[in-house]
């Protein structure tokens, strides 16, 4: 299965990866990858870079990390092809615009059945590629579009509930870990993933909230690192695997988070 990844900060911080690293902390080993992506938001637009290519084999990777770009929402995905071929179109993370804003979203599983059993759910949104994954996010995007054809932008509320009923389709289709955002907000969803004795079963998704930074060098035997000198920065993270020794906390199979300037969305805060 792919590898997901996601950082929602309260003030910009500088994200780097090392892609190669991230992945062998992920359970790749020395495999070889079928593409990477990393989506690293600037207000409501995106910087995104995606290559069909093993991460270790790029040049892009190499820009990137020297580049050390600052941003305080960042979307990754590491991809192992189960559907569609090995190419650009079917590199993940997916965006489109929707209201204004860049959409990006990434999954992880294996949704066998989606074209058949929820055509005719997508009409506006097309997919470019032939992937199980981006036919769901033009699912999600045509169920968003209504709530975003106003110039205010909707309450987190009303983009939760179809967020939610979303997942609730795609878990009845097969494993549908997914990472959303819409640049405001960063939602992910935790299902089930092969686990190391290879069943498939939760947790599909890990997160971890931090009320500080994170030195340079935190999570570096990750692959992740993130420089910060802000002493009153908040960080949330999404990871498929726990990236460091911390309390990193599995989300319940099912359960969907929503995020905003690295504090996680609750009771009132959804108005």
């Amino acid at each position: 299965m792919c590898e997901l990844f996601a950082l929602s900060s309260k003030m910009p911080a500088n994200v780097n990866f090392s892609l190669d690293i991230f992945s062998r902390h992920g359970g790749f080993g020395g495999r070889m990858l079928d593409g990477w992506g990393l989506a690293f938001y600037d207000g409501a637009d995106v910087r995104l870079y995606r290559e069909p290519e093993p991460a270790g084999q790029s040049d892009w990777v190499s820009f990137i990390e020297q580049r050390r770009q600052r941003t305080g929402l960042v979307l990754s995905h590491i991809r192992r092809a189960t559907q569609g071929a090995v190419s650009l179109r079917n590199t993940q993370p997916f965006m489109r615009e929707l209201g204004g804003r860049a959409h990006v979203f990434a999954h992880n599983g294996d949704l066998a059945t989606i074209s058949q059993r929820m055509a005719g759910r997508w009409t506006r949104f097309q997919p470019i590629g032939e992937t199980d994954s981006e036919i769901a996010f033009c699912i999600l995007l045509e169920a968003l579009s209504p709530l975003w054809a106003g110039r205010a932008l909707p309450s987190v509320a009303s983009r939760m509930a179809v967020v939610q009923a979303f997942a609730a389709q795609l878990r009845a289709l097969g494993p549908a870990n997914f990472i959303y955002a819409d640049g405001d907000v960063l939602f992910a969803h935790g299902h089930r993933r092969i686990q190391h004795d290879g069943a498939i079963a939760p947790p599909g998704l890990f997160q971890l909230t931090r009320a500080c930074g994170m030195g340079d060098g935190a999570a570096a035997a990750s692959g992740v690192r993130i420089g910060d000198e802000h002493a009153t920065q908040e960080l949330v993270l999404f990871a498929s695997v726990p990236l460091t020794a911390e309390a990193w906390q599995p989300l319940r199979e099912g359960e969907v988070a929503a995020v905003r300037h690295g504090r996680q969305i609750k009771g009132p805060d959804f108005l």
